[in-house]
């Protein structure tokens, strides 16, 4: 299982007035963000916000197809950077505005790589159907509202069972509940071909399914990106 989101070192510094829709004032500077992955591709569709440490006020902007946004922040505050990628938001990075007598810009840089792989931990279906429970619906309504924004992301959406019942069984199982996942993003507005539902049987364990616990690791929806 792999949920960490990984963030390279950040970049920000002040730099020279210049033609722009945005011009800083005496309390407020230009604060142009960019998202992208640690080979240099741009994030579209990131949403990032900032929470002064001051007074609670939130700042945000999502990134164009450039990886790009730019907004006005007011200066001598520390925030917060929340950055939320599938169903988990990361706030422990924190923005320091300097204080300045003159107007500036800041640039923010985010290096931020999706990982491959995903486990939906909250998903889940009636014992030995493809049925959605009903509590399986805010996770799945996290990840509908993620392909949304990432408009270019397309994914797999991986079924895996233990091994009870036959492998023929198993393998049915399992992708009629990728299939049903499908459905569920599909009806949230998802393009179809951006969900490619593939169910695995019993054929790939991450856990022992000699134990009880090891079965209901190995019962799992996983999300895998197929490109970006």
């Amino acid at each position: 299982m792999m949920k960490k989101l990984f963030f390279f070192p950040l970049v920000f510094m002040a730099i020279g007035l210049f033609a722009q829709e945005l011009e800083p004032t005496t309390t407020e500077a230009v604060l142009k963000v960019l998202v992208e992955n640690d080979k240099k591709k741009p994030q579209t569709g990131q949403v990032v916000t900032f929470t002064s440490l001051k007074d609670g006020k939130k700042f945000s902007g999502t990134t164009g197809a450039n990886g790009k946004f730019s907004m006005l922040i007011p200066t001598a505050q520390k925030y917060t950077v929340e950055y939320k990628l599938f169903t988990t938001t990361y706030n422990d990075l924190v923005l320091k505005m300097p204080f300045a007598e003159d107007p500036y810009t800041y640039e923010y840089t985010i290096t931020a790589t999706l990982p491959k792989k995903f486990t939906l931990d909250n998903v889940f279906f009636d014992s030995g159907k493809s049925t959605l429970r009903t509590e399986s619906g805010k996770e799945l309504d996290q990840l509908a509202e993620f392909m949304s924004l990432k408009k270019s992301v397309v994914i797999e959406i991986a079924g895996h069972t233990d091994n009870v019942g036959t492998p023929e069984a198993n393998l049915k199982l399992s992708q009629d509940r990728a299939n049903a996942v499908k459905q569920y993003l599909v009806k949230k507005g998802i393009t179809p071909e951006r969900v490619k539902p593939k169910g695995y049987g019993d054929t790939q364990p991450i856990a022992d399914n000699g134990l009880e616990s090891g079965k209901q690791k190995n019962r799992r929806t996983e999300v895998h990106i197929v490109s970006e």
